[in-house]
């Protein structure tokens, strides 16, 4: 269980330094201005993100660092103008937690390309403070960043939507991936890669996942729904799925060639990344002889997040989960690094800080 460590009106957990060793740790959250919401932390999702910004391998990282980007709980407090939420409900909220609310990409709801969007840890706020995430008892945001987790849908199971799910979603659905009777094939078989299988499965897609894992082929096609399971190293696998696919998600975030993935693909079908690879390398040919697109895409704005959140609840898409308290969290943290988990780990807030 988390211990005291300093003053401060909310416990946490935070690095200190590069290493990345989380340790208890307090700090003052900001009072609730007039349109913002309060919400007491139940569940916080782990992602590789915790990882890369608890360990400094982005070079700005700023400590001591609150991780936890996948935030779910139920309101405290509501401020004098908030109209879209009362005290009780269930909310959740993603990687950002800011925007400057006035610019092309805000207006048109795409307030994670707005040049002044604020992470929801490790960014700098509009008053200069360091942003601190969800492996924390509780976080103050305004409410145009905030979500409302329909009545039923488990907390814990919310958590890993506000980013797993809707990286995945938002190019699906930019994409027109929801056509029933089409074909996908999801690259990488993790946080993400479920989701996608999920996703796919749920919009009446044929899915076929790739991976480089013989391990996880029962899961893919028993647990998850997927219709095909392929080893990516496997030539003659490959070679037989040429000019097959309508679609391609993926999430592999190693260094992989792209040019085999591309021939899959049908004339005029789409492959959308969500990973950060060191490089993309591409013969030219692969894209401009079968007139494909190779697209990029980051999280979501609030509109697809309220509206992904909104579609799991209504098609019962949970993701799979392993349960953890937050003293588990650094090991958890290396399991993630080794690919060990199932397909994302939740903190358990509410009961870690007792």
């Amino acid at each position: 269980m988390a211990s005291e460590s300093g003053d401060g009106n909310c416990d946490a957990w935070a690095a200190r330094d590069p290493s990345g060793v989380l340790s208890p740790y307090k700090f003052d959250r900001r009072s609730v201005q007039s349109g913002d919401v309060s919400l007491k932390i139940t569940h916080c999702g782990v992602c590789y993100a915790d990882v890369i910004w608890t360990q400094n391998r982005h070079n700005d990282s700023k400590y001591p660092l609150v991780p936890g980007h996948e935030i779910a709980g139920v309101v405290t407090e509501v401020g004098s103008d908030v109209k879209g939420f009362k005290v009780g409900d269930h909310v959740g909220v993603g990687t950002y937690v800011n925007s400057c609310r006035d610019c092309e990409n805000c207006n048109s709801s795409l307030e994670n390309h707005c040049p002044r969007s604020v992470f929801t840890f490790n960014g700098i706020d509009t008053d200069g403070t360091v942003t601190k995430g969800g492996y924390s008892t509780h976080i103050v945001v305004h409410e145009r960043y905030c979500f409302k987790i329909p009545d039923g849908y488990p907390l814990a199971k919310a958590a890993p939507l506000l980013c797993a799910g809707i990286t995945v979603y938002t190019p699906m659905m930019r994409h027109n991936m929801n056509q029933p009777g089409k074909s996908l094939g999801v690259i990488g078989l993790g946080g993400l890669g479920h989701m996608a299988v999920k996703f796919g499965k749920a919009f009446g897609l044929k899915v076929t996942v790739f991976s480089t894992s013989e391990s996880k082929r029962d899961e893919a096609i028993n647990l998850l729904g997927a219709d095909n399971f392929v080893i990516s190293s496997n030539t003659q696998q490959m070679e037989s799925l040429k000019n097959s696919l309508h679609f391609i998600v993926d999430t592999a975030s190693g260094d992989h060639p792209f040019d085999p993935y591309l021939s899959l693909l049908k004339v005029g079908g789409v492959m959308a990344i969500v990973c950060f690879p060191s490089e993309i390398k591409v013969h030219p040919a692969s894209l401009n002889l079968g007139a494909r697109t190779l697209s990029g895409s980051i999280t979501g704005g609030t509109k697809d997040i309220q509206e992904m959140v909104n579609f799991c609840a209504a098609n019962k898409i949970y993701p799979e989960i392993e349960i953890i308290k937050i003293d588990y969290i650094n090991e958890a943290l290396t399991r993630l690094v080794n690919r060990d988990v199932k397909y994302r780990f939740v903190i358990d807030i509410e009961n870690s800080f007792k």
